[in-house]
């Protein structure tokens, strides 16, 4: 009875880190134990005012892999991110990261742990070159006098990771605004982080300035770090990310394998308008043809759509 018992605690175990999205976990009872993910969220809520924004939220990020956060405006996905970053505390819940617990008091500490994270609308100063904003606040200085030849060299070398050919005596104020973005990312990689966030990296960008971005971001993953980035692109989601998590009004309703699932699937997790029982009777069952189930998940995510906004919340006031 007691085996059984063990045996259950340990099927149990298995399936709420299965669900966490931790795919390092093994589902049998062999000696081998698996590595911790590399940030672990458990239970994280948050909320301001009498509005929860997010609401016992609890995820794994493992090691080397693009998570992409998805959901519609208002859900919690940058919140969410600006706790791992250490821009917002959690009023409640518990973050590890490579296994023990930590807080994570700011963004300087979070730099000292590993963690960079670039925001939508990153200052630089447009009178400024480029290795100069890289270093902002970080300048290389040898008994007292700032050292110009040090920081470009470290800034050209970081550069080079990302294959970009910027200068970095450019002003940035000459930068385009996909240039920019390469720079942002450039600084985040200044401190060898093992875990960049990145909020909406695409937006704003236009096609050739995507496609640049979205190889630095796979070249981040190649080298051994993790990315995880909000983003609305879905196209750009599923050309990077290996995992998709849709959060949708301050809960994680869904972590995805992005090769096992689809834009359909997500589109109508988003909207909260297909639950999972439907969604497989929609695409599974042998009397609905391929056009016919992606008509189906369209209607109702449309007709869920018209309905919000009638009411008045499709723009994220939820």
């Amino acid at each position: 009875m007691v085996d059984m018992d063990r045996h259950s605690a340990r099927g149990g175990r298995v399936e709420d880190e299965m669900a966490r999205g931790n795919t390092h976990v093994h589902s049998s009872d062999g000696k081998r134990q698996s590595d911790p993910p590399l940030l672990r969220l458990e239970d994280i809520c948050i909320k301001f005012g009498f509005v929860e924004a997010l609401k016992s939220v609890s995820l794994d990020i493992n090691r080397q892999e693009v998570v992409a956060i998805v959901g519609d405006n208002g859900a919690g996905k940058s919140t969410l991110v600006k706790i791992i970053a250490g821009f917002l505390q959690p009023g409640f819940g518990h973050i590890y990261l490579n296994g023990e617990e930590v807080t994570i008091p700011s963004i300087r500490a979070a730099d000292r742990m590993g963690i960079a994270s670039v925001f939508q609308g990153q200052e630089f100063c447009d009178n400024l070159n480029v290795a100069a904003n890289l270093f902002l606040g970080k300048e290389v200085n040898i008994g007292g006098v700032r050292n110009d030849e040090e920081m470009n060299s470290r800034a050209r070398s970081v550069l080079k990771t990302l294959s970009s050919a910027i200068r970095v005596g450019s002003p940035i104020s000459a930068l385009s605004t996909g240039q920019r973005q390469t720079v942002a990312i450039a600084r985040t990689l200044l401190n060898d982080p093992q875990l960049i966030l990145l909020d909406e990296p695409t937006a704003a960008l236009s096609v050739m300035q995507t496609a640049e971005v979205l190889s630095y971001i796979k070249r981040l993953r190649s080298e051994g770090r993790t990315v995880v980035m909000v983003c609305h692109d879905l196209p750009d989601v599923f050309a990077v990310a290996d995992r998709i998590v849709v959060i949708r009004q301050g809960r994680i309703s869904g972590v995805h394998r992005t090769v096992e699932t689809s834009y359909e699937e997500i589109i109508a997790e988003i909207a909260g308008v297909v639950t999972e029982h439907e969604y497989e009777e929609i695409t599974e069952s042998p009397k609905y043809g391929n056009m016919v189930r992606e008509r189906k998940l369209i209607d109702r995510t449309m007709s869920a759509a018209l309905d919000r906004n009638a009411k008045g919340y499709w723009a994220g006031n939820e």
